[in-house]
């Protein structure tokens, strides 16, 4: 066992058990007020490790911690001043499996095969469904009873980054800048930490914590926005319909069916974009259709926005003004054109990661995190993975080593930025 073993097993175990699921649907700040009940426990928890600088935003739900810069007692001999360093978590879990009374438990030395989550409920995860578990014969997972999600996106990020601030604070010896805290709500619905105060942040950049498979980070997420299409319809008796009756139904799924066939989630991959239909409410007199639509080309993303316009467009001249109107709201955008201008977050996080023994790995990301809303808002924020898998679901699973591992590559981080 290494050095932050137990630290971040105790961690994840504990902050997995409070229930912070996040809810769609609402305008409430936070979603849920459960989210609060986390947020406590880490308010109190960064002033009991020993960070002199803590505040928890009673009304918007964020916990902010900061560690002033170390005395640099080097100054004559290395003028260089250490960098701020930020790095920023989300505290609710997804709203799409459970997130109350979770049961986290610890399979030690997994041995490859399927594995009993549930006895009595004959929930069993097995390795053949999952290749992931592959990559960790040998290892100790965090593993739920089958019945509710885990939580480990994002409170294994949230474990990590304690325990490394836990180490600064002990460790007073180590050279670092300013570093940075926060801990976020309602990242899993659109939240996308738009209630951060960068300024009580104090510091220019940062890092999110926040994905699947250890080593890999993203610099590049879609760009995104949700559309609200309302069709209105002119109900009659079935018997007299005849040339009166505008079925809001059949437009609904005339405007549907409109949208490629071959361009949705199911049939796309990489840096394929594509259109999704969340929900379809409709009968003859009113349909709503909500979807979202997601492109990593910035181009190809306003052409997409640009064919819901035009198909709405067609649907009113077809069935008269009016009949179909369409509200496209945006909801983040990429981080990349942002990243890009400053490259030596990617360049000092890859450094990191190749210290730590692994070699780092990105590909675009089909989805977008914090830092794709912070980037745009000011705040460049590439994303380092959390090291969680199967995440949202009830076969979530986190390898401890993978927890221990990004602890290390956040000293790493601190170390390299120190050195300016």
């Amino acid at each position: 066992m290494g050095l932050f073993y137990e630290k971040v097993k105790e961690r994840l175990i504990r902050y997995a058990k409070i229930d912070t699921q996040s809810a769609n649907g609402t305008s409430r700040v936070p979603t849920t007020d459960c989210q609060f009940d986390l947020a406590r426990v880490l308010y109190e928890e960064l002033i009991q490790i020993g960070v002199p600088d803590v505040y928890l935003d009673e009304e918007k739900c964020v916990v902010y911690g900061k560690i002033p810069a170390s005395p640099d007692e080097h100054a004559g001999t290395c003028p260089v001043t250490p960098r701020p360093l930020g790095f920023v978590t989300h505290m609710d879990t997804a709203p799409d499996a459970s997130g109350k009374d979770v049961k986290p438990w610890v399979l030690e030395n997994y041995d490859g095969g399927d594995i009993v989550l549930n006895e009595e409920r004959g929930i069993v995860m097995r390795s053949a469904d999952y290749d992931n578990l592959r990559k960790y014969v040998g290892q100790d997972l965090v593993l739920t009873d089958g019945t509710t999600l885990l939580g480990g996106d994002d409170k294994a990020g949230i474990a990590a980054v304690m325990t490394m601030a836990e180490h600064l604070c002990v460790h007073r010896e180590i050279r670092h800048g300013v570093i940075a805290l926060a801990f976020t709500p309602d990242e899993e619905v659109g939240g996308l930490a738009r209630d951060l105060d960068l300024e009580r942040f104090a510091s220019p950049t940062a890092y999110t914590l926040d994905g699947d498979h250890l080593g890999w980070y993203m610099d590049e997420t879609f760009n995104a926005s949700a559309a609200e299409v309302r069709i209105h319809g002119l109900s009659v008796h079935t018997g007299t319909a005849r040339g009166i009756m505008k079925n809001a139904a059949d437009i609904a799924n005339a405007f549907m069916s409109a949208l490629p066939a071959m361009e949705k989630p199911q049939y796309t991959e990489g840096r394929e974009g594509f259109f999704h239909i969340v929900s379809c409410q409709a009968g003859c007199e009113l349909a709503v259709v909500k979807l979202i639509v997601r492109d990593h080309d910035a181009g190809k993303f306003a052409a997409r926005e640009k064919l819901l316009y035009k198909i709405v467009d067609h649907i009113n001249a077809e069935y008269g003004e009016g009949t179909a109107e369409i509200t496209i709201t945006e909801q983040y955008r990429s981080m990349k054109e942002v990243i890009d201008r400053v490259p030596y977050l990617i360049d000092d996080l890859k450094q990191a990661i190749r210290a730590c023994g692994i070699e780092p790995q990105t590909e675009p990301f089909r989805g977008g995190t914090d830092g794709s809303a912070l980037s745009h808002r000011g705040l460049p924020a590439p994303n380092l993975s959390a090291g969680y898998e199967n995440a949202h679901g009830r076969f979530e699973y986190v390898p401890i080593q993978s927890m221990e591992k990004n602890v290390e590559i956040l000293l790493e981080l601190v170390k390299i930025f120190a050195e300016g």
